[in-house]
């Protein structure tokens, strides 16, 4: 597994910093689909005992990122066309309201703060970057939003689906239509109109789901 490692014998919550860092690995791509997740192996490169790790990979296994196989033990999860589109479907819906009910709560602080990540996204030539700006930008406006669960489970579908994200992003030229898609609705955002915001926010995401099987659908045969 090629992930940075951490020394977690001083650490508060040696669970929580072992399932972040494999959730990161497992987002970035670093452990590919499949890859087994091996409780001693893991508890090694962390200098921890078992109990943390078997935390963390519940936690994982409850977040849709790992599976548990008879003989095989703990995986990676893959995720076939039908279920990605199904994220794409719950995330336009969810967004789409989340936007709708940030804007009237959005104020200057916020929209600067999203006009740099929005910035900082047209910039960026890093693949490995552009997932975590893209996540940065929409959830410092949706955060305004005051829906901590509706968050929590926006963050959990980009956490299953952020690796294809980046391979879609990269290989079929998404970047720059991402990128116009995010002025048009931080535009819609700074003019107070939540009802554009959150149809701009559909559509965004329901495009970007569209490119991601297409490109999905050619990789796969």
């Amino acid at each position: 597994m090629k992930f940075a490692a951490v020394d977690v014998r001083q650490a508060a919550s040696a669970a929580d910093l072992v399932y972040e860092a494999l959730r990161k690995a497992i987002i970035e791509g670093k452990i590919a689909v499949g890859d087994n997740l091996r409780q001693e192996e893991i508890a090694q490169m962390f200098n921890t005992s078992r109990i943390p790790v078997r935390e963390a990979l519940s936690r994982l296994e409850q977040h849709g990122l790992i599976t548990t196989q008879r003989y095989k033990g703990a995986v990676v999860a893959g995720l076939s066309i039908g279920e990605i589109d199904e994220i794409f479907e719950f995330r336009a819906l969810i967004e789409a309201e989340v936007m709708r009910l940030a804007v009237p709560n959005l104020d200057r602080a916020t929209l600067d703060k999203a006009r740099g990540y929005c910035d900082a996204f047209d910039r960026e030539t890093d693949p490995h970057r552009w997932g975590e700006i893209n996540r940065q930008f929409h959830t410092t406006l949706y955060e305004a939003s005051g829906r901590a669960y509706y968050l929590q489970n926006v963050q959990s579908s980009l956490d299953r689906i952020d690796r294809y994200l980046r391979a879609q992003l990269t290989f079929t030229n998404g970047v720059p239509r991402a990128g116009r898609e995010h002025e048009a609705i931080l535009a819609a955002c700074e003019k107070g109109d939540a009802d554009l915001a959150s149809r701009l926010t559909r559509d965004h995401i329901l495009d970007a789901g569209r490119s991601l099987m297409t490109f999905l659908r050619d990789q796969r045969g």
